[in-house]
């Protein structure tokens, strides 16, 4: 009857061995880590200071200039990552060009921690990711950085960080 048509026609389910499933992933020579910061370009660092320190409450720190990069930065606590305000410093400030396109400011990119860098550059690289330096430069937090081009990461400059 009904019993035995349902015993014959369900499906076989499969489960894969954790050791047939891994041998189907690459292996990596670096990972991902944690979401280190948002960073937000700004026409007004003070104004934003004042935002996220006065009204709402944050634990925000002093102005840090950052030639190298053509910006000054001040980050932003949040228990779980971080805000980090960028101003522009110098003509050739990359904030600058943004916030010409964005008066009032905006995202300007994520960065997240990464084990290894300079494995992660190679294998990226070979991945046709573009890396917008040849080399690391040392980041606001005194730790090398890149940056990958918004082209190839979903229209989001992403900034890698040594963790």
């Amino acid at each position: 009857g009904l019993l035995t048509r349902l015993q014959t026609s369900a499906p076989t389910i499969r489960t894969l061995s954790s050791n047939s499933f891994s041998q189907n992933i690459p292996s990596c020579l670096w990972k991902l880590g944690r979401l280190n910061h948002v960073a937000i370009a700004v026409p007004d660092l003070e104004k934003a200071q004042s935002l996220y320190k006065d009204v709402l409450g944050a634990q925000v720190s002093e102005t840090v200039a950052l030639p190298e990069h053509g910006v000054y930065t001040v980050f932003v606590e949040l228990g779980n990552t971080k805000l980090e305000l960028l101003h522009p410093l110098g003509e050739e400030s990359p904030i600058a060009s943004f916030l010409q396109k964005n008066k009032t400011g905006g995202m300007h990119h994520i960065c997240i921690e990464v084990d290894d860098i300079k494995a992660a550059m190679t294998e990226l690289k070979k991945k046709k990711i573009r890396i917008l330096s040849e080399e690391p430069k040392i980041g606001a937090h005194g730790k090398p950085v890149i940056f990958l081009h918004p082209k190839d990461c979903h229209g989001v400059l992403v900034e890698l960080e040594q963790a």
